[in-house]
C-alpha cells in the first residue's frame, strides 16, 4: 500500500471534521516536505477545507511563505514549539485560515542548519480564539524515508485529535 492510501483515512476524518465546522487549513510542511499537503489533497473536493500552503525546506523559502522579519527567529531552533508555532500562526495569518498546522524537524542524513537532532519533529497546531498546541515526535533514527514518513503519520494524527478535541466528539 502507498503511503498515501495509507494516510487517506486520516485525512478523511479530518476533511470530515474542518468541514462539519465550515473552516479551513492551511499547512506549512517541512521536513516532511509537502506529504501533509498531498495526504489532505487525497480528498475529493479539498477546496472545501484546504487553502493552500507550501514546503519551507529553506531559509528563503521560510522568508517568502511567511512574510515575517528574519528578527523574529532570533534565538530560534527549528523543531522546537517555538518555531513550528510561529510558522503555524504566520501560514494561517498569510492564507486566511481558520486552521495552521506547521510541521519543523530534521530526517536525518544530513546537518540540520539549526542543529536539530536527527528524528526530532515538531508540528503545532493554531486555530480559532487563540488556540495553539504542539507535538514532538522523537524516532531516534537517522533514516530519512523513514522519518519523513513517520514525521507525516504524526503530524495527521495530532491533527486529527486536535479538530476532534475542539469539536467535541
Amino acid at each position: 500500500m502507498s503511503l498515501l492510501a495509507e494516510l487517506h483515512p486520516q485525512a478523511h476524518r479530518i476533511a470530515e471534521l474542518l468541514r462539519a465546522r465550515g473552516e479551513k487549513i492551511a499547512v506549512a510542511d517541512g521536513a516532511t516536505g509537502g506529504l501533509i499537503a498531498a495526504s489532505l489533497l487525497t480528498m475529493p473536493g479539498a477546496l472545501d477545507f484546504f487553502v493552500g500552503g507550501g514546503v519551507v525546506y529553506s531559509f528563503r523559502a521560510r522568508d517568502v511563505l511567511f512574510d515575517l522579519p528574519r528578527e523574529t527567529y532570533k534565538g530560534m531552533r527549528g523543531a522546537t514549539a517555538e518555531y513550528a508555532l510561529t510558522q503555524a500562526r504566520a501560514i494561517r495569518d498569510n492564507f486566511g485560515a481558520e486552521w495552521g498546522i506547521a510541521e519543523s524537524g530534521s530526517v536525518g542524513g544530513s546537518t540540520h542548519p539549526t542543529g536539530a537532532a536527527p528524528g526530532t519533529s515538531c508540528v503545532a497546531v493554531v486555530g480559532p480564539d487563540g488556540f495553539e498546541t504542539y507535538g514532538i515526535t522523537e524516532t531516534g533514527s537517522n533514516d530519512r524515508i523513514a522519518n519523513m514518513e513517520a514525521f507525516t503519520r504524526a503530524a495527521l494524527d495530532f491533527l486529527a485529535e486536535v479538530l476532534t478535541a475542539q469539536s467535541g466528539e
